[in-house]
């Protein structure tokens, strides 16, 4: 499955978001930047089906197919568009998903559900104190229950915090298992998923034979002192 967007853009001379170019396609993840409150958003919007671009075209396996890609991508998390109430617990979005899932929905489903993926000490937390990590790592999941679903796209997980790089891993998890994914995060994010890891410096340890050794020849050079 791929989906390719070629040259999106929206609102008068690309003034909401500026025209955008990108492939994404099962078993990879790919990032793309948007920068602003509303942009993350918008593109999540166009590239899972939900907006019309005012310029270019948006395509699934070649074809335009709004529908198709509604069917296909999953929006996750898009901010004032689709995110969980700050103040709904962990337990009521897990019910609210496996609804949309077709599944049984109840607490007691939530539960079992939470329990299955580690996280059922945080059922009766507020989705606004849920860690990144567990937070991102959840609406993935929920929505990759959906069986109709492909396609993730996650907006903005830099807004919750932590290291970009954990996020990524998450993201990468998703790709491997057969889902096309995109994540679309600010630049300060993407420059810190490019930046090359550190490198320690190797210490050079000398015995104490050889650094006496090195001192004397280099007394010998500046000849005795007096």
């Amino acid at each position: 499955m791929r989906i390719e967007l070629d040259a999106v853009s929206k609102g008068r001379g690309g003034s909401i978001l500026a025209p955008t170019s990108l492939v994404i396609e099962t078993g990879r993840v790919v990032l793309a930047t948007a920068e602003t409150e509303q942009r993350p958003s918008v593109l999540g919007l166009i590239a899972s089906g939900r907006m019309r671009p005012s310029g270019g075209t948006a395509k699934i396996d070649g074809r335009r197919s709004a529908r198709r890609l509604r069917r296909t991508a999953a929006l996750i998390d898009a901010p004032d568009v689709n995110d969980p109430a700050p103040d709904v617990t962990v337990a009521g979005v897990v019910e609210e998903e496996l609804m949309f899932a077709g599944r049984r929905s109840d607490p007691i489903a939530a539960r079992r559900w939470l329990d299955e993926h580690g996280l059922r000490s945080l059922a009766g937390t507020p989705m606004a104190e849920v860690p990144a990590d567990d937070r991102i790592r959840m609406l993935l999941e929920l929505a990759a229950l959906r069986p109709t679903v492909q396609a993730l796209v996650l907006v903005s997980p830099d807004r919750h915090g932590g290291d970009p790089a954990h996020w990524w891993r998450i993201a990468q998890t998703f790709a491997d298992r057969g889902y096309a994914v995109l994540v679309i995060a600010g630049v300060a994010a993407a420059s810190a998923l490019r930046r090359p890891a550190p490198t320690h410096r190797r210490r050079v340890r000398m015995r104490a034979g050889a650094a006496l050794r090195s001192h004397h020849a280099q007394t010998s050079r500046e000849g005795t002192p007096r």
